[in-house]
């Protein structure tokens, strides 16, 4: 039997996976417990990704070889590999030559290997020469971008899945990640295991699996989470529970935020969203790291907060706006930067970071550079 290590092509865990093959097939697959994602873990799906590469099902549901339809809408007909190679890249060339690079498009998948993507960009970018190549990313995580960049600056997480073992709290908002990223969910309840003080805050306008799990939930109405963030934030400032410090020697800005956020009274959270002043008030005790059994009003030093937040936050006309403002949080209150605390974008599928990192969007270069700025094209 031959193993080879790889990573699960569904959700944006992106496990690793040792997949068991004989004779040049699939036979089994299994958790890689070298893999940092999952520790040797897989859910459901991951578990069964060997049954998707049966000959049997393959032979009646895959393609084998290249395939091609004489006229659109007729039967499909077998094409030789080389055949099919030299038709592409001459009819690719050919709308070039006669339309210019720019009436070419490519949409890839956050399924693929950074390498894939890269040697992607390198095709479009620097020899077909149009910028017109976006991944999943696009559609999926364009808030969580936009949203990194506007607060920090680059597109980039702070934090890593290692940081919910040594969180204090959990503020995970429009995330079910109980059922879209099973595996990590295994990851949160083996930190409430190792510390049953844990202070676990789901904001969903839904009661889902996550959400039962939660010490509060904070079921706001749909597309409300602005005003929730911005009510946390006035609720920080009117009871001493930033950072002053931080604030001062790490960002810029934070007076017209004062002032954006001076109307967002408790009152207003309970009258936008739906939420009572009482659990407006203990979400943001928790955030901000006033301990649940201590007598002072003071943050803790030690306290560590993680954000967790998914499509509910990006796939929104607000999207970008829900995501500065909940990372506003973090760096209005210097939970950022140190283990266990930071704002944590979770993605859709295994790999939409790595393509970012390789350029792999439309106004993106390598590196997290941008294709506006002249300096970064030099």
């Amino acid at each position: 039997m031959k193993e080879t290590r790889s990573t699960c092509p569904y959700c944006g865990v992106g496990c690793g996976v040792i997949i068991e093959s004989n004779a040049g097939h699939i036979t089994g697959v299994r958790g890689d417990p070298t893999h940092p994602a999952n520790l040797g873990r897989l859910c459901s799906k991951g578990s069964s990704l060997h049954l998707t590469a049966n000959p049997v099902l393959a032979e009646q549901t895959r393609l084998l070889q290249p395939m091609r339809r004489l006229v659109r809408g007729g039967s499909l007909q077998p094409l030789a590999w080389d055949n099919a190679m030299q038709l592409a890249s001459q009819t690719l060339a050919s709308i070039v030559r006669t339309h210019g690079p720019d009436a070419l498009g490519f949409y890839v998948s956050g399924q693929l290997l950074t390498e894939d993507y890269y040697v992607f960009n390198k095709l479009v970018k620097g020899l077909v020469g149009t910028n017109n190549i976006d991944t999943n990313s696009r559609l999926c995580m364009s808030s969580a971008v936009a949203g990194y960049k506007l607060t920090l600056g680059a597109d980039a997480p702070p934090a890593c899945y290692d940081d919910v073992m040594h969180a204090n709290c959990l503020f995970i908002a429009g995330s079910n990640a109980a059922y879209a990223h099973p595996i990590l969910f295994r990851r949160i309840e083996d930190a409430r295991a190792k510390n049953p003080n844990l202070k676990i805050i789901v904001a969903d306008p839904r009661r889902t699996d996550t959400a039962s799990s939660a010490d509060l939930h904070l079921q706001l109405q749909p597309g409300t989470d602005v005003a929730l963030f911005h009510g946390m934030l006035h609720v920080m400032l009117a009871q001493g529970w930033v950072d002053h410090t931080y604030i001062a020697a790490h960002t810029e800005g934070f007076e017209a935020l004062h002032t954006l956020v001076a109307d967002y009274t408790p009152a207003r959270v309970h009258e936008v969203c739906g939420i009572t002043p009482e659990h407006l008030l203990q979400a943001t005790r928790w955030f901000a790291g006033v301990h649940p059994h201590s007598t002072s009003n003071a943050p803790a030093p030690s306290w560590r907060t993680l954000s967790l937040y998914c499509q509910g936050l990006n796939q929104s006309s607000s999207g970008t706006a829900k995501n500065a403002s909940l990372i506003n949080l973090h760096l209005a209150t210097a939970q950022i930067g140190k283990p266990g605390a930071g704002p944590f974008s979770l993605t859709g599928q295994p790999n939409a970071m790595g393509g970012r990192e390789v350029g792999g969007l439309a106004n993106l270069i390598s590196a997290h550079r941008d294709m506006s700025k002249p300096e970064h094209r030099a």
